[in-house]
């Protein structure tokens, strides 16, 4: 090897670093369900966080919600390999489906109505919501503005007053619905797969 390969070699080598992946990582974790695995485990193993004691505080502080319903979490790590973590509650999206009484939202939004919501439902998600630190400062008319619009983009129609059979009888009409667009997919797929192979 001639004497400029070589210099050119240690020159690559001293550029090559390590890549540094921040300090910050937001993901949403099952609550009571964090484990070492994929993929909760390589995120904080870059992050050189001990991930065992990670989950243990995580499924500790958890353990008074339902076990695995997805919750925002934001963790800091701080350059003694210890973190910070806030855990907010559940998404917007889960409280609608689980007012509404329904598994999936709507697949054409604004043209299907996957269930309803009366304004009660809308205030008391709010209320809940009002406790996160993005909304503390966020007025309770504001964030109820939000969840509305958050409900028009799941298909889910907020009404002022809402009968509970004609709501019931509206369920079973829906789930019907539901199960003939899940088969008009899987035939969907089933042909595309066909024809791709």
């Amino acid at each position: 090897m001639s004497k400029v390969a070589k210099k050119l070699k240690t020159v690559v080598k001293k550029t090559v670093e390590k890549v540094n992946h921040g300090n910050f990582l937001e993901t949403y974790i099952p609550a009571g369900l964090a484990a070492a695995g994929p993929p909760l485990g390589p995120q904080l193993g870059q992050k050189n966080v001990n991930i065992a004691a990670f989950c243990k505080e995580f499924n500790e502080r958890t353990k008074e919600f339902k076990e695995g319903v997805p919750l925002p979490c934001r963790v800091t790590v701080n350059s003694d390999r210890s973190f910070d973590l806030v855990i907010h509650h559940p998404p917007v999206s889960y409280f609608l489906k689980q007012a509404a009484g329904i598994q999936r939202a709507a697949m054409d939004p604004y043209n299907q109505v996957a269930g309803m919501v009366t304004l009660k439902h809308v205030y008391e998600i709010a209320k809940i919501k009002q406790q996160d630190p993005p909304s503390m400062f966020l007025s309770l008319e504001t964030i109820c503005k939000q969840i509305i619009g958050s409900a028009r983009s799941c298909g889910i129609k907020v009404v002022p007053k809402l009968d509970a059979k004609e709501y019931e009888q509206f369920l079973k009409d829906r789930k019907i619905a539901v199960e003939e667009e899940l088969k008009e997919l899987q035939a969907k797929k089933e042909a595309r797969m066909l024809r791709t192979g």
